[in-house]
């Protein structure tokens, strides 16, 4: 037992010696001023206190509070001249402990309004020379599309409605209310409303081999948020941030023409109007069936028994609790195909369906509703069990776009019903992804108008560990962190912690989706652990389910649940662009015996410099060879940059000799430069290998 001590009190004095009393204290971002602390390990300046509404462990406070919007709309699709028109009563409740005099009102279809869009104001020219693939994404003479609003109406002291005050400025609506509304009260408004169906974007329409198909999104008047935070967010919609909404419960009735399909939020009210009686018992054996069941067959689109009525108009009527939008489809041709998802063998079934046109046959059939499955087993383990009644995933022209309970996904086989592995992994990762949109945020409802890296980079982190489990060969894109090196080398990076509509655009697949869920792939598997990531993780989740989290809310909560200080990770990875380049400056050796008299402790002495070279703070892994062909990895927390961030000194006895040592040797760091990641012993050095120095 003595001996046991003894080395080890030998052990940690020649780390005090080799390591203290020879490198000085040196900041990555030094300060002119010596008392000045520059430390990467500091707290961070813009972190919000914490208060009432929002806690210091991350989670909401005693008196967080949010409001609630519900929705009564009526909307009917004009397949003739493909346009949508609505009616919707608005019931506002004031949660806050404000008074309010106005709302404000997103209307983002004004996006693509010749007269309100700032987008088309802000365009740039078309490019010289652009590539004939790519003119199409460049129209001259922009879609003047944008809403017409035939009526804003608010309620008026006796209740009934009345006509509003209204200003519109762009892609927002202020509308004055007939009183202030007090808290704990509510009012209401009516809005109608119409718009032209466009060709692409965000919701859009596309003729395919049998006929129209129409996604259906962003399509009504829809409140701003009123926050702790923001008061009203009034962001404009400049087409890149997305959504920041409020909860609330929807009743919307759709109708279309007879002979149409429609999917949409929500659950279905009038299945006896609106499916045959061979349809309504397909969903009933789709519901418990662990394989997709056909509800409208390939050789059933088209055609009048597969509608129950043959003229006219028919109306869908969907209801949707606790969500905070809600998009649709429609289209005469759609094939549906459905099954059932139970996380425990007594629960009620999830109905997971897919809709799509035979245009997307074979590819859709075999894949689409299997991914849907995945994505409701991985993220209701990593994070919460999907907690509404169904999940739809419709093909269009629309690749990727998520709302509560529908996705539009692309991918498309060719025309004679080929498609390669690629295509197909494309489908299964964009599934997921959309889909897993559901959680992030439409559940855990981030401001992404702000934010991407809070649903984009929280979701691409949990679409890996998806494609992990559908398989673990994967060819992932986005979570390794060897995919993100190239960017980390850009001189065109900008922090994560930068606002959605500031990021560049050729930057922002890598700022808002890659970057981030490397890093957390990182945090999870060579920071913190598995274990303790993963509970933190969900704890964040369940807390912030249906609530309106902030980036320090998400900081605070992983720190909480994993007992770790990670100001130096999120200052490092969230707020700065350094990058990692940790390089070995140079390997020493002497005998064991001349650093301290214990020659148990082994017969050389190695010492590895150890450089930051890029800035960022990141744990250390090096592996070390000896000369009889064994290794071992050498695994050091970032807390070895404590007091110096720029050097650290690894040192450690051994009775071999060490003939190669290497960093990052798994490329799980995402170092930029391997060229001066590897030192190898000079006798071994082929001719002209000039790899690390040594006094060896």
């Amino acid at each position: 037992m003595k001996s046991a001590l003894l080395r080890i009190f030998l052990l940690a004095a020649v780390a005090v010696l080799s390591h203290g009393n020879v490198l000085a204290q040196e900041w990555i971002t030094p300060d002119d001023d010596a008392r000045t602390n520059r430390s990467m390990f500091r707290p961070i300046e813009e972190a919000p206190d914490p208060n009432e509404f929002r806690s210091a462990s991350g989670a909401p406070g005693a008196r967080y509070w949010q409001q609630k919007v519900d929705y009564v709309i009526e909307t009917r699709l004009d397949t003739v001249n493909h346009a949508v028109s609505g009616s919707e009563k608005i019931t506002y409740h004031n949660n806050s402990p404000d008074v309010l005099p106005y709302v404000w009102i997103q209307l983002d279809q004004n996006v693509r309004s010749i007269q309100h869009s700032r987008s088309y104001e802000t365009a740039q020219a078309v490019p010289e020379n652009v590539p004939a693939r790519f003119r199409q994404f460049f129209n001259p003479t922009p879609f003047d599309g944008g809403y017409t609003l035939s009526k804003v109406q608010v309620a008026g002291a006796n209740g009934k409605m009345k006509d509003a005050r209204h200003i519109i400025n762009d892609t927002v609506m202020k509308v004055y209310l007939d009183s202030p509304l007090q808290p704990g009260e509510s009012t209401q408004l009516g809005i109608d409303w119409s718009f032209p169906v466009p060709d692409d974007g965000r919701g859009a329409k596309e003729l395919v081999s049998d006929g129209w198909l129409y996604e259906i999104a962003q399509w009504f008047p829809r409140l701003s948020v009123y926050d702790d935070i923001n008061g009203w967010q009034t962001d404009q919609f400049m087409g890149r941030g997305e959504f920041y909404l409020e909860f609330g419960d929807y009743d919307v009735t759709i109708t279309v023409p007879w002979n149409h399909i429609v999917g949409a939020t929500g659950v279905l009210q009038n299945p006896d109007e609106v499916l045959t009686a061979t349809q309504r018992k397909r969903l009933e054996r789709a519901l418990n069936s662990s394989e997709p069941v056909f509800i409208v067959e390939p050789d059933e689109v088209m055609t009048k028994a597969a509608r129950p009525k043959n003229s006219g108009m028919l109306s869908w009527h969907f209801k949707a609790e606790n969500v905070r939008d809600f998009a649709w489809v429609s289209s005469k041709t759609y094939v549906w195909d459905a099954m059932g998802y139970k996380y425990k063998p007594n629960d009620k079934p999830i109905q997971l369906n897919s809709i799509y046109p035979r245009d997307a046959m074979p590819l859709w059939d075999e894949v689409s509703t299997k991914a849907i499955a995945q994505t409701m087993e991985t993220y209701g383990r990593m994070a919460l069990q999907y907690p509404y009644p169904q999940a739809t995933n419709v093909h269009g022209p629309v690749f990727g776009m998520e709302y509560p309970m529908i996705a539009f996904c692309g991918a498309r086989p060719q025309p004679d019903g080929s498609y390669s592995e690629d295509l197909k992994r494309a489908l299964i990762s964009v599934t997921i992804h959309e889909v897993g949109h559901n959680w992030f945020p439409m559940i855990v409802a981030s401001d992404e108008r702000k934010w991407t890296w809070m649903d984009e980079g929280l979701n691409s982190f949990l679409q890996y560990y998806a494609e992990k489990d559908w398989d673990p060969e994967y060819p992932s894109r986005r979570g390794p962190a060897r995919n993100i090196v190239g960017y980390m080398r850009s001189t065109e990076q900008v922090p994560l912690m930068t606002e959605s509509d500031l990021i560049p655009g050729n930057t922002f697949g890598n700022n808002g989706y890659s970057k981030p869920a490397a890093g957390l792939v990182m945090l999870r598997e060579q920071i913190i652990g598995s274990e303790l990531f993963d509970e933190a993780f969900r704890e964040y989740s369940h807390n912030w389910a249906f609530k309106h989290p902030q980036p320090h809310d998400f900081f605070r909560s992983m720190e909480e649940g994993a007992g770790e200080n990670l100001a130096w990770f999120w200052r490092g990875w969230f707020y700065t662009t350094h990058y990692n380049d940790q390089a070995i400056d140079a390997v020493s050796v002497e005998p064991g015996d001349s650093v301290v008299t214990a020659a148990d402790l082994g017969k050389y002495y190695y010492r590895v410099n150890v450089s930051n070279q890029g800035g960022l703070i990141l744990p250390v892994q090096m592996e070390v060879t000896y000369d009889d062909g064994s290794s071992e990895m050498m695994s050091m927390p970032a807390d070895i940059w404590r007091t110096n961030e720029k050097l650290f000194r690894k040192g450690f006895f051994s009775d071999k000799k060490v003939t190669r040592v290497e960093l990052d040797p798994d490329a799980v760091l995402a170092d930029i430069n391997t060229d001066n990641n590897v030192w190898v012993a000079p006798e071994l050095r082929e001719a002209g290998d000039s790899s690390g120095d040594s006094d060896q």
